[in-house]
């Protein structure tokens, strides 16, 4: 995937790890960088390779805290930190994300100005847009809540991202030809919110190109 390079930041469930944060990735492509998913610990990891005011957009799947919850830090660093923001990130998210993150910061009679530090942009199934070079195209995944698989291509390279998600139709049809499907994988026990290790290892094999 030459047009595109993804790091992990952290990929630990439920909660972090020593040395491995919850889930959160980021996706880059030339000089525009994504923070895909901010689970607990992984805005220290992505200040390893770039610093939030030099972000493009952050990139959410679904609201559970091991996949968001470092959007509070980012929060005060954005609004409070040595950090010149010429205008608000794009924050993509599940619908209400701005409301849970108001939620969360605020802490007198006045709503926390979350919009001050994040352009929210609310996903739905089938949703598109350009980043940089980059298209980000969102599907309804199956996880007992709102979230959101992901592909994200540039150039001839393709990635899809499953976020939190059982096996399910919509993941596969997104993930068709992609060049790499980076799929969650939770236990050995069958489960309607995720997949086993088998069954990614079933989705990723439908998606129509081997490697």
């Amino acid at each position: 995937m030459s047009d595109l390079s993804l790091t992990v930041l952290g990929s630990a469930t439920p909660y972090a790890e020593p040395g491995n944060p919850c889930s959160g990735y980021l996706v880059s492509s030339g000089e525009t960088h994504v923070w895909l998913d901010a689970g607990s610990g992984t805005l220290g990891e992505l200040r390893r390779h770039t610093s939030l005011d030099r972000l493009s957009a952050i990139w959410i799947s679904h609201l559970h805290a091991d996949h968001c919850a470092d959007l509070l830090t980012a929060y005060y660093g954005l609004r409070y930190a040595e950090i010149d923001l010429a205008e608000p990130i794009p924050l993509y998210g599940p619908p209400g994300i701005a409301g849970r993150l108001a939620g969360f910061l605020t802490n007198g009679p006045h709503r926390s100005p979350v919009e001050e530090a994040f352009a929210v942009h609310e996903l739905s199934d089938g949703f598109s847009t350009g980043i940089g070079p980059m298209t980000f195209t969102a599907a309804a995944v199956e996880h007992g809540m709102p979230a959101f698989a992901v592909r994200v291509e540039a150039g001839a390279a393709a990635l899809a991202y499953s976020g939190d998600s059982a096996p399910c139709p919509g993941l596969v049809e997104l993930a068709e030809n992609c060049d790499a499907l980076l799929c969650e994988a939770d236990g050995p026990t069958v489960s309607e919110v995720h997949h086993t290790p088998e069954e990614a290892g079933e989705t990723a094999g439908s998606r129509g190109r081997t490697g």
